[in-house]
């Protein structure tokens, strides 16, 4: 199974974005994080929710610090959507090329795009991204779990034994994983998993897919911190 592609590395349109950030590049999926979901497919959202908690949280945190001062949480929240929907564009652009050799991988980079956004979006409302609730949110958001209290509990239960039954075949476990991973991408990009397929002419339909399911994730997102931030609630 290939390695997972780099979601693309470029700058951004919105300055206040990339001159806030220090890292205005989206890592790629650390080969590392790539072989965790791979031997635990079962477990794959969990681990690549514990995995973008530790990556991006603190870079949203010290964005938001800077930018507080000078644009209101909304505004905020705004240029982070903008800018994650277009990077999953562009991600799933390129790992589309490959057709069904890269679905999997797709969904993967797709989920570490979206993983980064939430910490973003949370941060530009106030909301501690460091917070240990912070992966098990981003969880329930997808709609991985139910709730976050049950993420919660599910991420609390990974490095654990884990009694499951033993996939022997590589495509059993390619298959596992990429099922996984569907739960975590949104229902618009499982609709049009079929088209995904087709070297080249799966590209556009990835591109817009992860856009469009992007998008979506951060308008429940948004509405989650921005209406708890209206309210003066606290998470």
């Amino acid at each position: 199974m290939p390695k997972p592609p780099a979601p693309y590395a470029g700058g951004v349109e919105e300055g206040s974005f990339a001159g806030a950030v220090e890292e205005d590049r989206v890592a790629a999926l650390p080969r590392s994080l790539w072989e965790r979901v791979r031997d635990d497919p079962a477990r794959a959202p969990e681990h690549i929710a514990l995995a973008a908690a530790e990556r991006f949280a603190p870079p949203a945190d010290r964005w938001a610090r800077r930018m507080h001062g000078h644009h209101p949480p909304p505004e905020l929240a705004r240029i982070a959507r903008k800018h994650h929907v277009r990077l999953s564009r562009l991600e799933g652009g390129i790992a589309g090329i490959g057709g069904a050799f890269t679905v999997a991988p797709d969904l993967a980079a797709l989920a570490w795009i979206q993983g980064r956004m939430v910490f973003f979006l949370a941060a530009a409302y106030g909301f501690d991204p460091r917070l240990p609730m912070r992966p098990a949110e981003l969880l329930a958001l997808q709609g991985v779990y139910p709730t976050a209290a049950e993420a919660r509990a599910g991420l609390d239960g990974v490095g654990r034994p884990m009694a499951v039954q033993y996939l022997a075949s590589k495509q059993a476990r390619e298959e596992a994983l990429t099922r996984r991973l569907l739960k975590m991408a949104g229902r618009t990009v499982v609709k049009r998993t079929a088209y995904r397929v087709v070297p080249f002419l799966s590209a556009p339909v990835a591109a817009a897919t992860n856009g469009r399911a992007t998008g979506q994730l951060a308008d429940a997102t948004i509405a989650y911190y921005g209406g708890a931030w209206q309210s003066g609630a606290a998470l």
